[in-house]
């Protein structure tokens, strides 16, 4: 394992969410100067994750094509520099804008940032992802508890500062990714040892693109099951605990207990995805996470703290193993394939809760809520559907520019 290329692929991670996860903040900041609508908020905050989300795939192929250079570190300063700027502009379409163009630094990085952190895992493609996928929810954790302390003290203008701080991760990604790395196919055991087959004939060929079309729909489900759950709590229980009475500091702290179990239940997914089924890993802990969501919405005390844990822990560990089970699918594309999935986690999920929250308009937020939590037993059943994989990955190997060069080039 490369230390020093996923140290720095996840400090970026780190650094980048917590820009990210202030938006709202920001947004909430600006309301009465601007005189926005809640609407006009949910609006802007849409266009953000949009535009950090949709471009990942494009930007994946440049990834793929510079083998992992540069494109992390310049996503994150990309960013940085809208971000600073932010507090200068005049109006509510000029904050959009310009947030919105610091949203393609993070459309950037988070492709480049996790291939870097694949290749960086050699033998152990899933953990090193894992930690890399920790990293940036420590800082979205971090982020709206650092901002809220520096916007009551010193409003706008504390975003300079914030991005200022963010400087050395990208420094670090600048220098310890400017190599390029190379794959060397893993030794293969006995067991991923295959005879010759002939070839298929033509009914063979179609009974596979189906195979391989069913695989897909599973896939597109699951990821979309899991992120609605996801984003629809991380949306909808401020709103949802507040109709209970409950107060703002405590509630934060409620959310907060999820948002660190989430980033261990990553790390616990990178490790289990390298050492058993991962279909199989899927399955369990999305059926586990349906009951814990499930009773974190009925639960109180201690007990909601119990479910709280479970929840976060259950519905992260798919997380990076998504990552490497569709890299596996395009072994070439990894980063424009990589980039597909993340920005698709992000789309899907802000959609669907988007419908959701209009829906809880007639029906009531808890009813919604329970829905949601109810569908990681979906994407379960999706996952029994996904092709059986363990092991036999590629690794990395980090070689001199003057090595790497002619093959990035020919490419």
């Amino acid at each position: 394992m490369n230390g020093k290329r996923l140290f720095a692929a996840s400090y970026g991670h780190f650094s980048i969410d917590i820009l990210n996860s202030t938006i709202a903040m920001i947004l909430t900041a600006v309301a009465a100067t601007f005189d926005l609508s809640v609407s006009q908020i949910g609006l802007a905050a849409m266009i953000y994750t949009f535009a950090a989300s949709l471009t990942q795939p494009l930007f994946g192929i440049l990834v793929d094509r510079l083998r992992g250079r540069w494109i992390a570190g310049l996503g994150l300063t990309w960013t940085m520099s809208f971000y600073a700027l932010a507090p200068f502009m005049p109006n509510y379409l000029a904050l959009v804008t310009c947030l919105s163009l610091g949203a393609l630094g993070s459309g950037a990085f988070h492709p480049a940032g996790m291939i870097n952190s694949t290749m960086a895992g050699g033998s152990r493609p899933t953990t090193a992802t894992s930690l890399f996928f920790v990293g940036g929810q420590v800082g979205l954790a971090v982020g709206p508890t650092l901002a809220g302390v520096l916007l009551q003290n010193y409003g706008l203008m504390a975003m300079p500062f914030m991005a200022l701080v963010m400087a050395p991760a990208a420094v670090i990604m600048l220098w310890q990714l400017r190599q390029p790395y190379e794959e060397v196919e893993a030794p293969q055991t006995n067991e991923q040892t295959a005879p010759a087959t002939p070839q298929p004939s033509k009914s063979t060929g179609n009974s596979m693109g189906r195979q391989a079309l069913y695989i897909a729909i599973a896939f597109i489900l699951l990821i979309t099951f899991r992120s609605t759950t996801q984003q629809g709590f991380t949306t909808l229980l401020p709103k949802f605990f507040s109709d209970q009475g409950i107060t703002p500091a405590v509630y934060g702290v409620m959310l907060s207990v999820l948002g660190l179990a989430g980033a261990t239940g990553t790390f616990v997914g990178g490790w289990l995805g390298d050492r058993f089924n991962r279909r199989m890993v899927i399955f369990g802990s999305m059926t586990l996470g349906a009951f814990f969501s499930f009773a974190m919405l009925h639960a109180q005390g201690w007990v909601y703290v119990v479910a709280a844990l479970g929840t976060g822990i259950m519905m992260n560990i798919p997380h990076s193993i998504l990552i490497i089970m569709a890299q596996r699918l395009l072994p070439a594309r990894k980063g424009m394939i990589g980039g597909a999935v993340l920005g698709f986690m992000f789309a899907s999920g802000a959609a669907t809760t988007g419908i959701g929250s209009w829906i809880a308009d007639f029906v009531g937020l808890p009813i919604v809520l329970s829905v949601f939590a109810l569908l990681p037993i979906g994407a379960g059943i999706c996952a029994l559907m996904l092709p059986s994989t363990r092991g036999g990955e590629t690794v990395a190997e980090v070689k001199p520019v003057a090595e790497a060069a002619p093959s990035a080039a020919g490419d």
